[in-house]
């Protein structure tokens, strides 16, 4: 083994080298997944009493490093049960991020029911275009690589062909439908009124509403593309990987929207010719 370099009793090679890069990489992750909650000062918390276990450990001190080592031999339990929620979002940002995510991959496999190429977005771009200049709060969530069943069983199951009519009928504020989400998958309206988990971010601007929250939680979780429809302004915002867009126009709508679900190049160049007419 190359040695880099020596400090007294401490030999430093390669191997204890990319050790703590990859240490640092995991602490920065960390950092950034717990940054601005709560769960960040008790992670602080639990390191900084692990440090002081160490210490302690070196240093012989037999009464106190006891004790402590009861603290950390229970640690790893304690973690899961304190850091449930942050640990979940950590595994679906792996998970997400990560090559077996790929669509292509899983392709040709029997239980792949979600084709999104397979159905027109016009009447999801109408509906959203009249229901933005009536004011009337939408929330419609499009799946990609799944029918997103978890969070259509949360809501009244429909399977009915999508139509811009029937999308307009569910939103009416008359309407026993219109309170949640609406989740299309397959070029079909699997459910309205579904619940969608809300983003547990703190650092979000105060003129967001729930709405707007739900779409940030949903695309978290999942890898959908959610277009969210302002009560209050009217304004359409496409959601995706965490992160919104604001104040688009329709054409931008659909672009958005098809840019994220299609992969065939030439049915998009078809879609956005049509959108460019």
């Amino acid at each position: 083994m190359i040695l880099l370099f020596k400090i007294g009793f401490l030999e430093f090679n390669w191997i204890d080298l990319i050790d703590v890069l990859l240490v640092s990489i995991l602490l920065f992750q960390l950092y950034q997944l717990l940054k601005g909650s709560i769960a960040l000062r008790i992670f602080l918390g639990l390191l900084s009493l692990y440090l002081l276990y160490l210490i302690v450990r070196a240093a012989n001190m037999q009464l106190l490093s006891t004790i402590l080592g009861q603290f950390a031999g229970v640690g790893v339990l304690a973690a899961i049960v304190l850091f449930q929620q942050e640990i979940r979002k950590f595994l679906l940002l792996i998970g997400k991020s990560t090559s077996l995510n790929d669509n292509k991959l899983f392709d040709n496999l029997p239980w792949r029911k979600v084709t999104p190429g397979e159905f027109d977005l016009s009447p999801i771009i109408d509906a959203a275009r009249a229901l933005g200049n009536s004011h009337t709060g939408a929330l419609i969530v499009m799946a990609k690589t799944s029918e997103l069943r978890f969070y259509a069983e949360s809501g009244d199951p429909l399977d009915a062909v999508l139509s811009k009519r029937l999308l307009l009928s569910i939103f009416n504020k008359s309407s026993p439908l219109h309170d949640g989400a609406v989740i299309i998958a397959g070029g079909r309206i699997k459910a309205a009124r579904c619940i969608l988990p809300v983003t547990e971010n703190l650092d979000l601007p105060a003129n967001y509403g729930l709405r707007h929250r739900a779409a940030l939680g949903m695309s978290d979780a999942t890898d959908s593309i959610i277009l969210v429809v302002s009560e209050e302004t009217g304004q359409l915002s496409v959601v995706v990987n965490g992160q919104i867009k604001h104040n688009l126009t329709p054409t931008e709508v659909k672009k958005e929207i098809t840019n994220y679900l299609f992969e065939d190049e030439d049915q998009k160049s078809e879609i956005v010719a049509e959108v460019a007419k």
